[in-house]
Formats: C-alpha cells, sequence, structure tokens
C-alpha cells in the first residue's frame, strides 16, 4: 500500500512504488466544525520539523523502538530534504510525556506525532494544545479526542460498527452482548448499543463478567437462558464477544455448550480487534465466528519493507506499528515541498487518506475513521469474508 497520501473522489489506485507525488487539492471540511487554531504562514519552509514522542527508555523501550523505527521506514520512503523527525522520549510516564511535549515546543515542532498511553496523551495535551499545533496521538482512547488532538489507534466503537452491520447484512439482527466489566468492555457496550440502534437491530441480552475471574459458568448460563422467539431456533443471531486469549476461549466454549445442552444451535460469534491473533484458531468454538481488521494485504506489504530494514516487527506490535508510520507518512507528505501544511482544515479532509492500514480520516471530533474488512475465523487461518471500502461516503 502507498504511504498516507489525499485522496480524490475517486477509489484508491493500485499501490504504486513506496514514494509519494506532490499532494492533490485538499477539500476542507466545513468550516464550522473546524477547531480554532492560530493563523499559519501559507509560503514554503526551508524546514519542516515532527516531533516523535515515544517510551524510548523505561519498561517499554521495545515497543518505542519498534515504533521508532516504522516512523524512520515512513521518513525513508515518504519525506524530503526538508522534513525532520524529532525522537523524544517520554520514558513510558506521564511526567516524561509532558516533559517531552515542552521539549518538542522548545525544537521547533510543527506537528507532534504520538505519544502512545492515554495517560502520556493526556498529560502531554495541554502543553501543546495553546500553541494550536496538532497532535497525532497513537492511543485508541477517545476521551483524549478533540482540539487539535487526534486518536489514531483503531478505536472500540468503529470496530463494534463494522461487526454489526456485516451481521445485519447477513441476515443476523438478534444480537446478544457479553463484555468485560471494565473500561474497554463498558465502552464496547455502549458503542453495540448505539450500532443496534441505528442500524434497526434488536439488542436481546447485554451482560457483563469479571475480567479478573477465572470461572465464568454461572454468568454464561445465566446469559443464555433465554427463550427463542417464536418460529427461531435461538434466542441470538449472534452474540458479540470482544476479549482475548483464556477468556475468550472459555467464555466461546461455555455459551457453545449451554446453547447445544438445550437443543439450539452453537452461536454465531462476533469480535473486535482484539480477534486479530493466529493463536485462536485452536477454538473449535470460534470457527466462523466475524471480526473486524484493517486489510491484510497493506500491512502486509508494510511488514515486508519493515522486516527488510529492520527484522521482523514482533507480534504484538504490528497495529501500533502500522499506525506509527502512517502518522508519520502523513506528516512527511504534507510537509513535501517545505508546505508543512497542518491546519485542520487539511488534517480533517473528507476524502481521507491512504495508509498501510486501509483508508482512514481524522474527523473533527478528533477520533480517526477507518476502512476495515471483516475477517473469518477457521482452522486453516483467518481470511477475509467482507473487503474494507475504497473510499469514505459523506
Amino acid at each position: 500500500m502507498p504511504p498516507p497520501v489525499a485522496k480524490d473522489k475517486a477509489p484508491l489506485p493500485p499501490a504504486p512504488p513506496p514514494a509519494v507525488a506532490s499532494l492533490p487539492t485538499v477539500v476542507p471540511a466545513p468550516a464550522e466544525v473546524l477547531p480554532a487554531q492560530p493563523l499559519r504562514s501559507t509560503l514554503p519552509k526551508s524546514e519542516v520539523r515532527a516531533a516523535l514522542l515515544l517510551p524510548l527508555s523505561g519498561p517499554q523501550a521495545a515497543m518505542g523502538q519498534v515504533l521508532s523505527n516504522a516512523a524512520q521506514l515512513a521518513l525513508f520512503e515518504v519525506a524530503d530534504a526538508k522534513f525532520n523527525l524529532l525522537p523524544l522520549d517520554t520514558k513510558g510516564t506521564a511526567e516524561g510525556a509532558a516533559a517531552a511535549a515542552q521539549q518538542a515546543l522548545a525544537q521547533g515542532a510543527d506537528i507532534i506525532l504520538g505519544p502512545v498511553f492515554s495517560f502520556e496523551v493526556k498529560a502531554a495535551a495541554p502543553v501543546i494544545r495553546e500553541q494550536g499545533i496538532p497532535l497525532l496521538a497513537f492511543t485508541t482512547d477517545r476521551s483524549v479526542a478533540g482540539t487539535n488532538v487526534y486518536a489514531m489507534g483503531f478505536l472500540p466503537g468503529a470496530q463494534v460498527a463494522r461487526v454489526l452491520a456485516h451481521a445485519r447484512d447477513q441476515g443476523r439482527t438478534r444480537i446478544g452482548v457479553l463484555v468485560r466489566s471494565d473500561d474497554y468492555g463498558r465502552a464496547v457496550a455502549e458503542a453495540a448499543k448505539e450500532s443496534i440502534t441505528a442500524l434497526g437491530m434488536e439488542l436481546v441480552a447485554l451482560d457483563y463478567y469479571d475480567p479478573a475471574a477465572t470461572e465464568f459458568t454461572a454468568v454464561v448460563k445465566r446469559f443464555t437462558n433465554r427463550r427463542p422467539p417464536p418460529g427461531a431456533k435461538t434466542p441470538f443471531d449472534a452474540v458479540l464477544v470482544p476479549d482475548d486469549g483464556t477468556r475468550l476461549r472459555n467464555i466461546a466454549s461455555l455459551l457453545t455448550y449451554f446453547l447445544t445442552e438445550n437443543n439450539m444451535p452453537p452461536p454465531k460469534l462476533l469480535g473486535t480487534l482484539l480477534w486479530d491473533d493466529p493463536r485462536l484458531i485452536s477454538e473449535p468454538a470460534l470457527e466462523g465466528g466475524w471480526y473486524p481488521a484493517p486489510p491484510l494485504a497493506g500491512h502486509g506489504e508494510f511488514e515486508q519493507r519493515y522486516a527488510k530494514a529492520f527484522g521482523p516487527v514482533p507480534p504484538r506490535s504490528g497495529g501500533l506499528a502500522g499506525i506509527a508510520y502512517d502518522a508519520a507518512a502523513l506528516a512527511a507528505a504534507l510537509a513535501r515541498n517545505g508546505q508543512g501544511d497542518y491546519a485542520s482544515a487539511t488534517l480533517q479532509n473528507p476524502n481521507g487518506f491512504a495508509g498501510v492500514d486501509g483508508i482512514f480520516r481524522l474527523l473533527p471530533s478528533g477520533m480517526a475513521e477507518r476502512g476495515l474488512t471483516i475477517k473469518e475465523i477457521s482452522p486453516q487461518g483467518s481470511r477475509e469474508v467482507a473487503p474494507a471500502p475504497t473510499a469514505f461516503g459523506r
């Protein structure tokens, strides 16, 4: 996949070699929804600087190095000679992130890339916000987004909306939602309720479980203790279980057990990006389950280029590495020829950008909207069963 480039209204073209031509004219978002920011010169600059805030020391230093590598790869593939990337160490702490943000300002940064963790973003954002400098954070916490701060991560709400829309398209409209009782689970539950209403589906059941528990029999038995509506064989057309690892395996097995014990077919299970783990194919109860994910081809090509330069991408860092690459490539592409146009109207181009993880666009709310595919789990691995969109609708 090409590095991020502004899109016109036509579908994205096939991937060219890893280089970016000058950007086409950006279509600004409606003026009334754009955050206010200081006026900037439109004259070409002799240098454009992007600060990269990452945990380069401390317990998360290994992950920080992976993200730094990904951003450097974007620099090699996209940037011209006037673009400079300034790596700054957050130490993986709130205090370190605030200090790194101050350093970025002192070094004349035009845009901030990172940090990674929500608490880091919350510490860095006030430092840069009053200066009108945009911050492209790598977090999935929507609470940090807004007024020049963008959450570039794969947000749970968009994942839930995508997988539920696919379920509806396949005729599965009666949905059960079983989530853990933590911040992530509650965010997914709220997103599921909103999407089910918007899509004209029916929320049959919503229940929570303790993520620290090791035994889920009681909650799953209570969850499945429902009679099917007249003419149906099961109370649910599908059940959303946004979890991973041992908890997901145990809950999926129990859902299948209690439904089949009552002479009902096993449920069609739905997940989130937490399911994008090759180890899950060994769980029979998850076979046939659907979950959203970035398009496979673009990210696979990115990982091949990364591996050639730095070695294999660690499995648990792959998603964040793609985000770091896309953020750096976007900053570099917008800086070509010394323009460095990071105004809200440019970053919030409603046509979006093409990245290694598919198309994405930054919304006035500060959240990133992404084009996701749908994968299905099978004994041979996950396969794409519904393509990602190639363009955003208005």
